[in-house]
């Protein structure tokens, strides 16, 4: 069995329509990462965007079967969708 945790933090943005839109995902190297990148990367910009929201999650599971526990949210900061517990 080979079991591994994934942290990520996935940035948001308001569309010009007024909806929140999650950019790329980037990947963190532990939860205490996860959190801070996820905490300062609100107000950052990217491109002619400024990203208003992010949520540092992780995601367990064993490589060798593919399967996957659901996402365990780490942090949310700034606006996010509603529905992130859901992700």
């Amino acid at each position: 069995m080979s079991r591994i945790t994934y942290y990520v933090v996935i940035p948001f943005i308001r569309t010009p329509e007024g909806e929140l839109l999650g950019l790329e995902a980037e990947e963190a190297p532990d939860v205490s990462k996860a959190k801070i990148h996820a905490f300062n990367m609100v107000g950052d910009t990217r491109g002619e965007d400024t990203i208003v929201g992010a949520v540092a999650f992780s995601r367990s599971g064993d490589l060798g079967t593919g399967r996957f526990e659901d996402a365990l949210i780490l942090a949310r900061y700034g606006e996010t969708p509603e529905d992130v517990e859901g992700m």
